[in-house]
């Protein structure tokens, strides 16, 4: 059963009158988030202070949370601090020729893109393919394929758009081709199922503060043990090693087999306290509920943006959506600044207003929301 009220009295901003549709830029705290970040604060002021086995406990604890997010083994994922460090790791990891390709698409945020422009240092050139208002065809792909593609990588969920990627024809072709397939996972994880062993995923970046409903400061890569053999590790830690916190003046590279070793040193475990309990909530009511709710809640943005004459550029098809929904109006910003000031919080990316609700929204937030959109348009009109 999907207990929206429940759900709704974890978020304290309600009770501001504030409607927060914004969670592809950041997501609130919730009051379990809060309790877990002041009792983690709680025990470095008066309790332990050092809780070093506490720590430990509650990333092993978020570690096996995402593997059930990903279908993925827990050993499988490193903690980074964000989506760009993750995808550095491959970037800059993997032995590039002079002349090889690598895959992007001209609808990408900057995190999936300058990474791997850093490479043209190394003679490493980049194919964009065309998208249609970021809807990616896998025809487009193949027409860019050649022997010297190395690698594939795109947004699991378009940041402007909020196209959905079919990542499991992509993950397929990739294999086909023998591509390394990386997936940017911040806009769609926590809102969309994903399954890295279905859709043959090499490696996934993601940071925790948008849709997983964490604290900025704390991501973690996926990476396949066929791929980690393949990459040279740039950077390495004292944490870096197996049973690191032992034999300390014994001075060694003897990395840990599993993507732990990409941890270089102490963590934010404040960060680490406040993503397991998010995470742990949106197992607790299930990644597909939490779709479907999504889908629902947002149909009617759809039908009424038709009604004012304003084009929505995500796809209307639940298949090809997550939770994002764009909306084109030539006084978009003037909107957004009238909705802001009433408290209506969504985003202005690219002269488009995007919405983007969460599990805890409700079809009355939708209504207030069109309501005022509807009385914007026609005094802007």
């Amino acid at each position: 059963m999907y207990n929206l009220q429940q759900y709704r009295s974890w978020f304290p901003h309600l009770l501001t009158g504030k409607i927060y549709l914004n969670h592809a830029a950041i997501s609130p705290l919730s009051t379990r988030v809060n309790h877990a970040v002041d009792a983690f604060l709680e025990s470095r002021t008066v309790g332990s202070i050092d809780p070093f086995l506490e720590t430990q406990r509650a990333s092993a604890l978020l570690k096996e949370n995402l593997a059930k997010i990903l279908n993925a083994s827990a050993e499988r994922i490193g903690f980074v601090q964000n989506t760009s460090e993750g995808l550095n790791i491959l970037a800059n990891g993997l032995e590039w020729k002079s002349g090889d390709r690598i895959l992007l698409n001209d609808s990408e945020f900057p995190a999936n893109v300058v990474p791997f422009l850093n490479l043209k240092r190394s003679g490493v050139e980049i194919d964009f393919v065309r998208t249609d208002n970021g809807k990616i065809y896998i025809e487009e792909i193949e027409k860019l394929i050649t022997p010297k593609t190395k690698l594939l990588s795109l947004s699991f969920v378009q940041f402007l758009s909020g196209y959905k990627a079919d990542l499991e024809t992509i993950g397929k072709l990739c294999r086909e081709k023998q591509i390394l397939f990386c997936v940017d996972a911040i806009q769609g994880l926590g809102v969309s199922p994903m399954d890295v062993q279905n859709f043959q995923i090499d490696f996934l970046s993601c940071g925790g503060h948008k849709w997983l409903m964490g604290l900025m400061g704390l991501g973690f890569i996926y990476l396949t043990e066929e791929l980690q053999q393949r990459i040279h590790q740039a950077n390495a830690g004292w944490t870096s090693n197996k049973n690191f916190f032992s034999d300390f003046l014994n001075y060694r590279i003897d990395f840990d087999e599993t993507a732990r070793r990409y941890e270089n040193g102490t963590q934010s475990y404040l960060a680490v306290a406040a993503l397991g309990k998010s995470t742990q909530t949106l197992l607790e009511i299930g990644i597909e509920a939490i779709q479907s709710h999504i889908h629902s809640i947002t149909e009617k943005i759809f039908s009424s943006a038709e009604e004012m004459g304003c084009k929505i550029i995500t796809p209307h098809h639940t298949g090809e959506r997550a939770g994002i929904v764009t909306v084109q109006h030539p006084k978009a910003k003037e909107i957004f600044q009238e909705l802001s000031e009433q408290n209506i919080i969504v985003s202005m990316r690219e002269g488009m207003i995007r919405i983007a609700p969460h599990f805890y929204n409700s079809e009355e937030d939708i209504s207030v929301f069109l309501s005022m959109f509807r009385s914007l348009n026609e005094e802007f009109s």
